[in-house]
């Protein structure tokens, strides 16, 4: 019988007179592994957009010790024009309450829980956010951002009280300035509440204004803290009124506020002089506030993520910003508000 060697041989011939494909020996192929499904890219390994509404707190400590940073970096004249601005725009706000919130005599006498509420609700949130849309410079929330730009040895001493000097100077013209205007506008009213207001604020015991300032200044801190975690204006905003309204309603007392207020109520024939103002107010409100800023929100986050954290707890201590708050605070304050000088910069 023929080897199967010939009779493979004959049957490749006969397949090439017919036209057919040319028989090979079967051959197995080594089987194929199965491809593992890539794992799913992370926003920040891909490179994609953050489209979240707020930052988390590590971020929120990058973005507020950036704009410290750029803060303290500015010259004395330009904060000082811009905190004329400032002043200008806390004291609308100081306003707008007085006219409104301050001028319900029946409100007060039937329902004073109700009439606080009215008079911290419109008015001071609205002169905040000007300057934190704005860019223009507030003593009371510089007093929290440009120490921990410090802190985290992005800005010098010197450049702390150059800062803090020039905003508080700025805003004590700019809202002398405010309120001459209103007075000779003359649509204040009746200037009975302006009145009671600059004497009220010129004869409270002085550990009770201390007291007051440091709780004062907590709350508006938080809100320019809170503030800078916010990338959509609706965010800002409501960061803002919160604290405010709440500083207000509870009777607390604000330095750049009393700027405006106890220049308003001398000029429209309070019983208080200027050296009260002085003496009895605005300077035992600025150590106060200047005390609720540095305690109340300087120094507690500082300690969560940034540099007192790390040198009171040492290798124990989270890192001070994580990879995701770096790009957090680059994007945020590079899209958000350039003029404020929201712009954050490595801790490390």
């Amino acid at each position: 019988s023929p080897s199967p060697e010939i009779c493979l041989s004959s049957m490749r011939r006969l397949s090439g007179y017919l036209g057919l494909a040319e028989l090979e020996p079967e051959s197995k192929s080594p089987p194929v592994p199965p491809v593992a499904a890539p794992a799913p890219a992370t926003p920040a390994a891909a490179g994609a957009p953050d489209f979240s509404l707020v930052s988390d707190p590590a971020g929120g400590y990058a973005a507020a010790v950036g704009a410290g940073s750029k803060k303290a970096q500015a010259s004395a004249g330009k904060v000082f024009g811009l905190g004329i601005l400032a002043g200008t725009h806390i004291g609308f706000g100081a306003y707008l309450a007085v006219a409104i919130g301050a001028a319900c005599p029946g409100l007060h006498a039937s329902n004073p829980g109700l009439q606080k509420m009215v008079f911290g609700a419109f008015g001071l949130p609205f002169g905040l956010f000007m300057i934190s849309m704005t860019g223009a410079e507030l003593y009371t929330g510089n007093a929290a951002l440009v120490p921990m730009a410090w802190l985290e040895g992005k800005a010098t001493a010197a450049q702390v009280v150059r800062n803090l000097g020039a905003s508080w100077a700025g805003n004590l013209l700019g809202s002398i300035l405010l309120a001459a205007l209103v007075t000779t506008g003359g649509t204040l009213g009746e200037a009975a509440a302006a009145q009671k207001i600059a004497f009220g604020k010129t004869h409270e015991p002085l550990l009770v204004v201390l007291v007051r300032a440091v709780l004062c200044n907590w709350l508006v801190c938080m809100a320019t803290y809170m503030s800078l975690q916010a990338k959509d204006t609706t965010g800002k905003f409501v960061a803002i009124w919160l604290p405010i309204s709440a500083f207000v309603a509870l009777g607390l007392e604000h330095t750049v506020a009393n700027m405006f207020l106890l220049p308003l109520g001398i000029l429209n024939g309070a019983d208080t002089s200027w050296t009260e103002a002085l003496v009895h107010n605005l300077l035992p409100v600025t150590l106060g506030n200047t005390a609720g800023a540095l305690l109340g929100v300087a120094l507690p986050f500082s300690f969560g993520f940034g540099a007192v954290g790390k040198k009171l707890l040492g290798s124990a201590a989270p890192p001070l910003i994580s990879d995701a708050a770096r790009s957090f605070a680059s994007s945020h304050t590079s899209s958000a508000r350039d003029n404020a000088g929201n712009q954050a910069t490595d801790l490390v």
